[in-house]
């Protein structure tokens, strides 16, 4: 993967909303996603996003005059299946990356054929863009494991495995929902009080989580491990997460086996994977700290050493009922960014797969909380209110701690550097609903 003509920040769209400077879909982006027309029961199609609009690749499959070559590339997407698609691999993708530059770009012959295959975004119902057979959440934020360690080991924050190997779990995918579905306030069992006996009821500790998430693209055979030179071309693309968390039921449930029931009521997944071909422009060298561990040689690449960073700007609003009502817009809570992660997405994947786990195509590995090393650049509230214990003001005179019923949470990333033209994820949103009744005896 290198940089191309297709990231040339001159470079401009026949879709004029592809050239206002503040939009996360130039056409130098170009992400997938699934959709269908917002009212009908169409079967899902696949879309890319070019300003705001959605190309319907079904229709331009169809439509469009394309190579025999690029015609059969299209294939998978036009039926509606982006596993298949993601499955092909890098050089299927980028030969589609630059078939769809050329027929999107100004001056181009396709224009009028591919015109009618534009779909409004506001019209469009998006859902996940992929099938995720499984899903692992690591630990790559430091800022966010110091943070957080201090909390509970003040003396230890960090366990001695940390700098060394990236700490996962695995996770539900059953659970994995898109942009903008609403997420029940889950009931769990929690720590108990003076008489000894464990409560169970509505979280009241409930927190977002501030994610990037990866998506594998080609797998790999059970028993073959994925070294690091070859980690970028399993990778498909990325999507922002919010892994939903509730701090009072996870305190009680995680040791010995970590979380559990404290995270798979609901993770939240923004619609639009962006493609490692289009974050190619803001990667950066991958370093440690003066004095930390160098990754061990299965953990290591000149690739990752020089390349393995990337620079993605993120930012968590919130934006309360209350706020809502008033008509206050939301509330920017902490922003942070990829580059200070203590482990890239290629050393999540190669360790991932180092005992010869078999990841397949659509396999998504979330990046763990991304904190800043500054104060106030956490990436969830128990870091942002130091436990609960801080109250964080919001327009209209409220506080938080943690989470109350009608807040929305709004998870957002952009990619900026010298010399490219600016691309974005889309929104990553969700609103936390009522707890469920407590079942009867």
């Amino acid at each position: 993967m290198t940089i191309d003509h297709t990231h040339d920040p001159a470079l401009r769209s026949w879709v004029a909303s592809a050239n206002v400077n503040d939009t996360d879909f130039p056409i130098q982006n170009l992400p997938y996603g699934a959709f269908r027309r917002r009212g009908t029961q169409e079967p899902l199609r696949i879309g890319v996003a070019i300003g705001d609009q959605v190309l319907d690749l079904k229709l331009a499959a169809q439509e469009g005059a394309w190579s025999p070559e690029t015609a059969a590339l299209l294939a998978p997407l036009a039926a509606g299946d982006l596993n298949a698609f993601m499955a092909q691999g890098p050089q299927a993708r980028h030969a589609v990356r630059v078939a769809l530059s050329a027929a999107l770009s100004e001056g181009s012959e396709q224009q009028s054929a591919l015109q009618p295959c534009l779909v409004p975004q506001v019209e469009a119902e998006m859902a996940l863009p992929c099938r995720i057979g499984d899903y692992t959440d690591f630990y790559a934020g430091i800022h966010h494991a110091t943070t957080v360690g201090k909390l509970f080991r003040p003396d230890n924050p960090l366990l001695p495995n940390y700098k060394w190997v990236p700490i996962g779990y695995h996770g539900r995918s059953s659970s994995i929902v898109v942009s903008g579905t609403d997420v029940r306030r889950p009931l769990g069992q929690q720590a108990p009080g003076p008489d000894g006996v464990p409560k169970y009821g509505p979280s009241q500790r409930l927190d977002y989580e501030l994610e990037l998430g990866a998506l594998v693209g080609t797998g790999n055979a059970q028993g073959s491990p994925i070294p690091m030179s070859e980690a970028e071309g399993h990778l498909f693309g990325l999507v922002l997460l919010n892994d939903w968390s509730a701090r009072d039921v996870q305190a009680w449930e995680y040791q010995p086996l970590g979380p559990f029931l404290s995270k798979s009521f609901g993770s939240t997944l923004s619609p639009w994977v962006v493609t490692m071909e289009a974050l190619e422009p803001f990667r950066a060298p991958f370093t440690r700290p003066e004095g930390d561990p160098q990754p061990l040689p299965y953990l290591d690449s000149p690739h990752n050493r020089e390349r393995g960073a990337i620079a993605i700007r993120f930012e968590v609003l919130l934006q309360t009922a209350a706020m809502r009502e008033q008509g206050l817009p939301p509330h920017k809570l902490t922003e942070s960014n990829f580059r200070d992660a203590y482990w890239t997405v290629a050393q999540m994947l190669t360790h991932h797969a180092s005992n010869g786990c078999n990841l397949q195509p659509g396999d998504l590995l979330g990046s763990g909380t991304q904190s800043g090393p500054e104060a106030g650049q956490g990436g969830s509230l128990l870091e942002l209110s130091s436990g609960g214990k801080q109250p964080l003001a919001l327009p209209g005179g409220e506080t938080r701690t943690f989470l109350q019923d009608g807040d929305r949470v709004f998870l957002r990333g952009r990619c900026e550097a010298p010399g490219a033209r600016a691309i974005g994820f889309g929104e990553c949103a969700g609103t936390i609903l009522p707890a469920p009744a407590v079942p009867a005896a």
